[in-house]
């Protein structure tokens, strides 16, 4: 009986350790993690084009919403920015959250898009972003919603 009464305790116990949420020290380092995939994904926009740093921060399974339309996957992604290889995107993080399985985050900011018109005047357009961020196997972070 006491044997039985030590194993049930011990199985309640191990329960509750396993449904502990993470510390807040953990929390701001998944959140600067986010912040860093974010930062090096604007940087790989601004050095080598936009096509490129898509291709290398979206996930597998990645959408993007785009003139009211769904891009669906990394090749269809792939596709649609096969004739855009602008470097004038930028944007900057004002908020990241993630969850407390440390597997989804989210960020949002603003974003400043820099082209030239079929005239050839310099255009700018500024505007509100907002990316959802999954951990991946390797634990590295893609987008999978922008």
């Amino acid at each position: 009986m006491k044997r039985n009464l030590f194993i049930l305790s011990f199985l309640i116990l191990l329960g509750f350790s396993c449904q502990q949420k993470p510390n807040k020290e953990t929390i701001e380092s998944w959140k600067n993690e986010i912040i860093d995939a974010e930062l090096n994904f604007c940087k790989t926009a601004e050095k080598e084009g936009m096509n490129v740093a898509f291709l290398a921060f979206v996930a597998d399974d990645g959408i993007l919403l785009r003139n009211d339309k769904l891009i669906k996957g990394k090749d269809n992604i792939k596709v649609y920015l096969k004739n855009s290889n602008t470097k004038g995107l930028s944007w900057k993080p004002d908020f990241v959250d993630v969850s407390s399985s440390g597997d989804l985050g989210y960020t949002y900011g603003s974003y400043t898009f820099k082209y030239k018109d079929s005239l050839g005047n310099d255009l700018e357009n500024k505007g509100v972003f907002h990316t959802v961020w999954k951990r991946q196997q390797d634990g590295s972070w893609k987008f999978v919603w922008d």
